[in-house]
């Protein structure tokens, strides 16, 4: 089916689901905040572009989303495709391709290609998720160590050997709020696990770099003032020659927003024992990438984090997802000049919890317990996907994954 879970819900909503729906809504919206912010600035954008792209893709993906608790907005996973993009082709060029990416998602959805995800080898999607992960900490490395590195090169080792080079850069106070914001966030986790703690522990580390006058990088010190409305929608600038160019692009965003998207629905299902609907979340993901980039954002997609963290805060249907992005909307017009005071190495804290989290530490052991061909499957895609491409890495694996299934005729039948 491709309706809209929102349309099946709503059909015995009542005061009592609003109510739940209302503090999940808030609630992740405060965790999703600073999340927006330090993703772009990761990704070689804007601070400004990460909120756009949580308001508007994650407002359309509750809209028309198969999933009755899924958050959409900009994820990790999308980090270093953003980056390569943005290094290589501009701004502009994300724009576009991430336009394109939003045509492929609705035609896949039209298509109904959304059980397709099960074509995708397990091992795969771990090792380019773990190469994801280790690329994320990496370029955070800059910011929590206050290293004075003009331009982070996208390329890994190339990236590792900058980072050394500015070494007698350290930084001892930007490096102590980082390791704060980490032990905050770490701490307010074990201890109230449905407080949003993410922004609470940015927020104080940042505070205390205010309040003793820390030589510290902040969001105004280095982007300016961070805009208190949404840019007006435009569409952005076509040519064929640029379309073909960026097409590798527009696929590979479409391919990660898709399978992302799907991988949070199916842990949202597990959660409250619901089922979702693949195609419906494909053409939201599909409408989302278009909406985002209408207004100058960033892909979007389904956040595992985020949206587990709605269920958790009591989210019952997609009116949980509405309420988020109002909430960062209304934050953004009327507080825009308080965030504007975060600290860029409580941001890179942040995103280092984040990359930590999304290796899935817990899965490590049972890797040495996989088939050799299938532990051999994860690391090369690991590996290509730290030294070479995402593109190549999904090309590659996906190819091998497939051929090792067949050859034990494990191929899956669709549903």
């Amino acid at each position: 089916m491709m309706t809209p879970k929102i349309l099946t819900t709503m059909q015995s909503y009542d005061r009592a689901q609003f109510r739940a729906d209302l503090v999940a809504g808030v609630t992740v919206a405060m965790v999703a905040l600073p999340l927006s912010l330090a993703i772009a600035i990761a990704s070689g954008a804007e601070p400004a572009t990460g909120l756009v792209t949580a308001i508007v893709g994650g407002f359309l993906i509750s809209l028309f989303g198969g999933s009755r608790v899924q958050i959409g907005g900009p994820t990790g996973a999308f980090i270093v495709v953003v980056y390569g993009v943005i290094a290589d082709h501009g701004f502009d060029g994300l724009v576009l391709a991430t336009f394109m990416a939003g045509l492929i998602l609705l035609l896949a959805g039209y298509l109904r290609a959304g059980r397709l995800i099960a074509l995708v080898p397990e091992p795969v999607i771990d090792g380019f998720t773990i190469g994801i992960a280790l690329i994320i900490a990496t370029s955070q490395l800059k910011d929590l160590m206050g290293l004075g590195v003009e331009h982070l090169p996208a390329e890994f080792f190339h990236k590792i050997a900058a980072l050394w080079q500015a070494r007698s850069s350290f930084a001892p106070q930007a490096f102590l709020i980082g390791i704060a914001t980490i032990v905050l966030i770490v701490a307010l986790r074990r201890l109230a696990p449905r407080f949003p703690g993410l922004i609470v522990a940015v927020a104080v580390t940042s505070l205390a770099v205010f309040v003793l006058g820390l030589p510290v990088d902040t969001i105004q010190s280095r982007f300016g003032a961070l805009p208190s409305t949404l840019p007006m929608p435009r569409l952005p600038e076509f040519s064929l020659s640029r379309m073909q160019e960026l097409l590798p692009s527009a696929i590979v965003i479409a391919f990660l927003a898709g399978i992302e998207s799907l991988l949070s629905a199916m842990v949202a299902d597990r959660m409250i024992g619901s089922r979702h609907r693949s195609n419906a979340e494909l053409i939201a993901q599909g409408a989302a990438n278009l909406g985002s980039s209408l207004f100058g954002g960033l892909p979007a997609t389904g956040a595992i984090a985020r949206s587990a963290t709605n269920v958790r805060a009591g989210a019952k249907t997609p009116v949980a997802g509405l309420v988020h992005a109002a909430t960062i909307l209304l934050i953004m017009l009327v507080a825009a000049p308080m965030a504007c005071g975060l600290a860029m190495p409580a941001l890179a804290g942040l995103l280092m919890v984040t990359a930590w989290t999304m290796s899935e530490p817990h899965k490590w052991p049972g890797y040495l317990r996989m088939r050799r061909a299938d532990l051999f499957l994860l690391l090369l895609t690991l590996v290509l996907t730290v030294a070479a491409d995402l593109t190549v890495a999904i090309g590659v694996g996906v190819g091998l994954g497939l051929a090792l299934r067949l050859l034990r005729r494990e191929v899956p039948r669709g549903r």
